[in-house]
């Protein structure tokens, strides 16, 4: 058992049920906030003593490099794409997606990427292009690869991506009685509501990691 102290326990669980809720972990100014430090430093250095200690492993440059050392899939795990010595997975990567066709269609698959799985918080099925800003404050970019399992159901607060009509969108998830919410990660954008039996909505599935090319 690793000894760490109250604080330092405190924000492991915080990552871990940040991971288990949305499939990401949090970003340094995230913990601070959740447990009242002045700054995202105060989070910075516990989450280094933390690293020191063997609970976690830290990707630097990245504001959810963070993983999980005691778990077999630890996510959010934002890195370049690894090298060709190690890939175990293959995974479809989905550009643009047509109006109306379904995402796997192959005219919308760009390629195929050896990845390897244990960077994914579960199996995913493909990867997907994130196109725009909207979900910048999670960490999503413009180009960045999204990892995707495919499923038609998702809890409040994960990360999704859904078809509504002929769009296909990555936003929060968020219901309400019968009322579904997509949230932005932007002050930029609207949140989107949606009534499933006017508005064709569907889920396509949920976000399990994320990649980054830094070429």
């Amino acid at each position: 058992m690793l000894k760490l102290t109250a604080r330092q326990e405190q924000i492991l669980n915080l990552i871990k049920d940040a991971i288990n809720n949305t499939g990401f972990p949090p970003t340094r100014a995230e913990i601070a906030n959740e447990l009242g430090f002045r700054s995202a430093n105060a989070a910075e250095e516990h989450l280094q003593a933390l690293a020191r200690k063997g609970a976690i492993e830290i990707s630097p440059g990245t504001s959810r490099g963070i993983r999980l050392r005691d778990m077999p899939y630890g996510s959010g795990h934002q890195m370049s794409l690894p090298h060709p010595a190690i890939l175990q997975l293959s995974l479809p990567l989905v550009g643009r997606v047509a109006a109306g066709s379904p995402i796997l269609a192959q005219e919308h698959i760009e390629s195929n990427y050896q990845v390897d799985p244990a960077l994914f918080s579960a199996k995913p099925d493909y990867l997907l292009k994130v196109r725009g800003m909207s979900m910048r404050d999670a960490g999503i970019l413009d180009g960045d690869l999204l990892a995707i399992k495919k499923t038609d159901q998702a809890r409040n607060g994960q990360i999704v991506v859904a078809r509504i009509g002929d769009d296909v969108t990555v936003k929060r998830y968020r219901k309400t009685g019968s009322l579904i919410e997509l949230l932005p990660e932007n002050p930029d954008f609207n949140i989107i509501k949606v009534a499933p039996e006017e508005d064709n909505f569907a889920l396509e599935g949920l976000a399990v990691g994320l990649l980054r090319s830094w070429n």
